[in-house]
């Protein structure tokens, strides 16, 4: 007995979808199969119900989308309807209206027993719901439909934005396009599911006029009832069906306007109204107002006066409440005024440092102030989407945040707490770069490059243009120090916790390739080093399939982190030599003197030797003049060495091994260090 009690039992609700298929057949039977007076009554009860169950549903649900399966039933309410409506018409041609509770009732109570009154309520109640209701809905739901589909691209774009700049998750920007794709569904479907209930109005009346027709055709000629008598009965019992269905058509009339024309909120249609026409306790009072000035006409002055009352009451008692509200309000903020500056101070928060700051004077925050026209936070943006694309990694937010201690044209950037670039611009000028001949201005040095450069004035703009200066405003030099500044401390955002987030990036897809690897034989940390050595040379850790598949070669025979990433180097060949390629497919390339690289790899070299070999690299990039970005080219076995004689001085010069060059590339030597 004990285990047959807890035997689950199947509840119906999880039978919906068979009883939905139930319904439907039901519903096609309705329109073939003659049913009894007492079973039309019932089914009569249950439109008018499910009718009541809906606008009740509308007017207590909060957002449009979340009732999103109204179309359907809307399309499901009316086709019962109208199988209702001919299982009745086919009662009342039989002779047998009379046998129908609420058809009757509808047709002699509810209009006083006089048809013409009836057939009159009836063309008012249709010609409501035709001309007002449906005509109404229908507008309001093609417009929400095509305003709904037009704005789907920048509220696609805003996510997009939103997920990039990091004010939002991977798992939040799904949740949000599924909404939008869901509310698209939802008013497209409603643009047509009106028109469901506008065919649902005009059927109505095609079938009273076929019903009071055809029952005087059978009951005069072929019962040869008296006309009065046939008149009398078969007109009333049509209105009678006719009001029976159409009153329910009409609460789902108005449940689907008022869905249609609502605005997402987070409160019910009840609670909204009451709250918003009552905001404004002015409002009330001059209503009040209105009313007793009406009262004082010829009008009657009862009604008008009891209306005056209660709207002044309720005008007095929200005045009342406001200013209660504002004292409490005044309270609370002062209790924690009291309480902020009793309680000890919290430093737990200043232990966390942000692993990029922005720090500006004064002078500048109008670059970064939208409501100043400042455009700064969607440059940093799209700084963010560039290091995604050019190197692999994924930047933290930036913070930005102005410090009154800099000078107003100051700019500061961190990381990590620690300040690795700044520089002085002027707002109002522009920086020009590049040219030889002088122009008007203040002579400076660009704080990205240090390179010589000149701040001039707009008036002065098109000189340096003509004289052949790039020209850039100083917002772009500020964002160019930034994304240079990224790529040259890539290795210091790219910790352990961003670089599991890179592979589980990768796992979603590859899931059999990051099992094979990590975290045996290679850890989270080894990895972290390998993709720091490529950052380092400015190579981009995008190509994390093929980085991983290589590391997946190589790793059961060592663990050399070295050895791995010159593994890697050379199986990103491809995308290494494209990266320093000419436009016209050339490989720009200063080779080392086999003797030199025995020499650099047997022995330490004197620092008399290692400035002879710097002096020759520069004399050779200063005697050719390059116009594009030129490569050491060396042996693999002499490229670790070859670096780190070079690299410390030289830091922007790329290094490449011979098996890091893509077959089939051209290249072009345009000196060698002996």
């Amino acid at each position: 007995m004990e285990e047959a009690a807890t035997i689950p039992q199947v509840s119906w609700m999880q039978k919906t979808d068979i009883l939905v298929a139930v319904f439907i057949l039901c519903v096609i039977a309705m329109m073939v199969v003659p049913l009894p007076p007492l079973l039309i009554d019932i089914l009569i009860a249950g439109n008018i119900m499910l009718s009541m169950m809906i606008i009740l549903t509308v007017i207590y649900v909060q957002k449009a989308i979340d009732f999103s399966v109204f179309p359907s039933l809307l399309l499901m309410a009316t086709v019962y309807r109208l199988a209702l409506e001919v299982s009745t018409s086919r009662m009342i041609l039989l002779g047998r209206g009379g046998e129908i509770g609420i058809v009757t009732t509808f047709g002699s109570f509810v209009v006083g027993g006089n048809y013409i009154v009836g057939i009159i309520i009836f063309a008012i109640l249709t010609i409501i719901q035709l001309i007002v209701i449906v005509r109404g809905t229908t507008r309001v739901s093609e417009v929400a439909a095509r305003f709904t589909l037009d704005s789907m691209p920048g509220k696609q774009m805003a996510i997009d934005a939103d997920l990039n700049a990091g004010y939002i998750t991977e798992q939040e920007a799904i949740r949000r396009r599924f909404e939008i794709r869901k509310e698209a569904d939802f008013y497209g479907s409603m643009d047509g599911a009106a028109k469901f209930v506008q065919g649902d109005v005009i059927a109505a009346i095609v079938i009273i006029i076929i019903n009071i027709v055809g029952g005087l055709i059978i009951g005069v000629l072929i019962r040869h009832e008296p006309l009065e008598e046939a008149v009398r009965a078969y007109t009333t019992y049509t209105i009678g069906c006719g009001l029976s269905a159409q009153i329910p058509a009409f609460l789902i009339s108005v449940a689907t306007g008022i869905l249609v024309s609502r605005s997402a909120t987070d409160l019910t249609l009840g609670s909204d109204m009451i709250r918003q026409l009552t905001s404004k306790p002015t409002v009330l009072w001059v209503t009040a107002g209105g009313l007793f000035i009406l009262s004082l006409t010829p009008l009657p002055k009862l009604p008008l006066i009891i209306f005056a009352c209660l709207v002044g009451s309720l005008g007095y008692i929200m005045t009342q409440k406001e200013k209660k509200r504002a004292v409490e309000e005044e309270i609370i903020k002062r209790k924690e005024e009291i309480e902020k500056v009793k309680k000890p101070e919290s430093v737990t928060t200043l232990l966390l440092v942000d692993p990029m700051e922005l720090e500006i004077g004064y002078g500048l925050i109008p670059f970064v102030d939208p409501e100043q026209g400042g455009d700064f936070l969607d440059r940093i943006t799209m700084i963010r989407r560039q290091a995604a694309l050019e190197m692999g990694i994924v930047v933290p937010p930036i913070r930005i945040r102005d410090n009154i201690q800099l000078s107003k044209d100051t700019y500061v950037i961190k990381i990590r707490g620690v300040e690795v670039g700044g520089g002085i611009l002027r707002p109002e000028c522009f920086l020009a770069m590049g040219g030889e001949e002088e122009v008007p201005g203040e002579a400076t040095t660009d704080p990205t490059f240090g390179l010589p450069a000149i701040w001039v004035k707009e008036e002065n703009k098109h000189l340096a243009e003509e004289a052949g200066y790039t020209v850039v405003d100083a917002p772009s030099v500020m964002a160019t120090h930034l994304t240079e500044v990224i790529k040259n401390n890539a290795t210091e955002l790219l910790g352990r916790q961003e670089t599991q987030t890179l592979v589980n990036n990768i796992k979603e897809k590859y899931p059999t390739l990051v099992d094979e690897l990590i975290p045996e034989p290679l850890t989270i940390g080894e990895l972290q080093k390998v993709l720091h050595n490529l950052l380092r040379e400015r190579v981009s850790v995008r190509n994390m399939v093929t980085i991983l598949e290589t590391l997946a070669d190589w790793v059961g025979k060592t663990k050399d982190i070295e050895f791995l990433t010159e593994k890697v180097r050379q199986a990103l060949s491809r995308q290494i030599t494209n990266q320093y390629q000419t436009p016209d497919g050339r490989l720009l390339v200063i080779t080392i003197d086999p003797k030199l690289e025995e020499r650099i790899t047997s022995e330490a070299l004197s620092p008399a030797e290692i400035n002879g070999i710097l002096n020759s690299i520069r004399t050779i990039i200063g005697s050719q003049k390059p116009t594009h970005q030129p490569v050491i080219l060396t042996s693999a076995n002499t490229r670790k060495k070859i670096r780190e004689v070079i690299m410390p001085y030289i830091p922007l010069i790329p290094i490449l091994s011979y098996d890091e060059i893509a077959i089939g590339t051209r290249v072009t030597s345009i000196g060698t260090v002996s």
